[in-house]
């Protein structure tokens, strides 16, 4: 195995683990919070690190072809969540300690999404060819 192989494999498991790291954490703020809104929150955080592990552990042709989901997912996740406090609120402390962790976690999410696909673009294409075939696919079924 050559040292950019390694390189590549050891950057992206540092990626990896960051991101299960702070979705956890906001997923761990959010459970303290109570209320049914904060916990099913918490839920949705929890769900979307097992799905990030899941998708980076387990070596199947299937999970490498919906790799892009869990990250999309998880980007989108937290943006919606910024966005329904910036409206909902409440502004506490703690309240800017998770947006910046999610903050955070886009960013991340961002930079493997660079390093696994080249750019978020081509992680757009390339969850099209997965959802719907490559062009080549579908010209051979034509």
């Amino acid at each position: 195995m050559n040292a950019a192989v390694t390189r590549s494999r050891a950057t992206g498991a540092l990626l990896t683990v960051a991101i299960v790291g702070l979705t956890l954490s906001t997923a761990y703020i959010h459970s303290t919070l109570g209320g049914l809104l904060f916990t099913l929150n918490a839920i949705g955080y929890v769900a979307a690190a097992v799905a990030i592990v899941v998708g980076a552990a387990a070596p199947h042709p299937l999970i490498d072809r919906f790799s892009w989901l869990p990250r999309m997912g998880l980007m989108g996740y937290a943006a919606v969540t910024i966005v329904g406090w910036a409206i909902q609120g409440p502004y506490y402390s703690t309240a800017y300690i998770a947006k910046a962790i999610e903050v955070g976690l886009i960013t991340l999410l961002v930079v493997d999404s660079f390093r696994v696909y080249g750019s978020p673009m081509a992680m757009v294409r390339a969850a099209f060819a997965s959802v719907f075939g490559s062009r080549e696919a579908a010209g051979a079924a034509a």
